[in-house]
């Protein structure tokens, strides 16, 4: 009897040797296990966030113990930018980072997320780093990022996380401006529905690259033009329109990190985690460039380099009414605008 249990034992003892080997391998196999993937902004070599996306990679490369290879890529040197949402859905390119304007056509949400005009003014906070505290905690709790991440979702996208691009629209002027009066019939190159914006006050707009906005200012084929504050520190714009217009902008502008869904559903738990907190450290990082970027403008008041133009509030409350126009279309034409924009309402008391 006593040599049959001390069989037993021996025999299960090996089996409990067995499968702790074989759970410590697997275990070890998959922490050992590489994943290279690559990102490409929608921006080209220059652009702040563009340039930001190193701490994205990096800090996943840290966080993993080497596990997460991200390459970056600005735009144009994999996939032109109209061709973006298409290369990364089909496995081109693991991961996009841009602004959902640029995907409105696919998705009309995508104008919305990005470019809803004057939905995140925070007038109730004084800094910058504040300002885009509460709308992280705005987007990331109210609902907002899980409608993002449903709609993306749909075409075969995880959308990853948020980062500001400052202040949006960022106007600069060949001349001085002050009242809507002034604005009425100057040419502005404009972006997806800024165009709608700047014309609701009368300005009208033209479509045209950034790469050709210097020389059009500098012509006078268009008295104004917006983008970023990089117009500025990036791509000297004020050099022949040194007028910053400012009233009708928001503290802060959204863009996105998209994965794709078949990329990222091939990641174990824990490094999933670990691309969400690298995008996050990303996020810290492009509140701090912007806010960065925005001083070194203001500071160029004092030169002369820059001058400041800014709309009297009957102006402003032109634009208001054009942006909640916007909304109001927006929401009309889709329910899943309508879902995002009312959130926005609520929470700014907008209703």
């Amino acid at each position: 009897m006593r040599r049959r249990y001390s069989a037993f034992v021996k025999q299960f003892a090996l089996l409990l040797a067995v499968v702790f080997i074989g759970t410590l391998f697997n275990t070890q196999s998959t922490f050992a296990a590489t994943y290279r993937m690559k990102i490409q902004s929608g921006f080209p070599r220059g652009d702040l966030s563009m340039e930001l996306l190193k701490v994205f990679a990096e800090s996943a490369d840290k966080r993993s113990n080497g596990q997460l290879q991200i390459k970056v890529f600005a735009e144009p040197e994999i996939i032109p930018g109209d061709q973006l949402f298409n290369a990364t859905k089909q496995g081109v390119l693991d991961m996009v980072q841009a602004m959902g304007g640029y995907w409105a056509g696919v998705l009309p949400i995508g104008n919305a997320e990005f470019n809803l005009p004057l939905a995140f003014r925070i007038d109730e906070e004084s800094t910058f780093e504040g300002k885009a505290a509460a709308i992280r905690k705005f987007v990331m709790t109210s609902g907002y990022i899980e409608i993002l991440r449903k709609e993306y979702a749909k075409h075969g996208f995880y959308f990853l996380d948020i980062h500001t691009y400052g202040p949006v629209p960022f106007v600069l002027s060949t001349k001085p401006v002050k009242t809507c009066s002034d604005l009425k019939g100057m040419k502005i190159k404009a972006d997806g529905i800024n165009r709608m914006f700047h014309s609701g006050v009368g300005m009208v707009a033209v479509d045209l690259p950034p790469t050709e906005a210097y020389m059009s200012l500098k012509l006078g084929t268009v008295d104004a033009a917006e983008w970023d504050v990089s117009c500025v520190t990036g791509m000297k714009w004020h050099e022949v329109a040194p007028y910053w217009i400012r009233g009708m902008e928001s503290d802060h502008t959204l863009g996105h990190i998209l994965v794709s869904m078949k990329k990222w559903n091939k990641l174990p738990d824990n490094l999933k985690k670990v691309m969400h907190e690298a995008a996050e450290e990303y996020w810290y990082a492009t509140v701090a460039g912007y806010k960065a970027e925005v001083a070194t403008v203001e500071a160029m008041f004092k030169t002369g380099e820059v001058k400041e133009a800014v709309l009297d509030q009957a102006c402003q409350k032109m634009y208001a009414e054009a942006a909640h126009k916007i909304w109001q279309d927006l929401s009309a034409e889709d329910p899943a605008s309508a879902e995002l924009i009312n959130l926005v309402k609520k929470w700014r008391g907008n209703q």
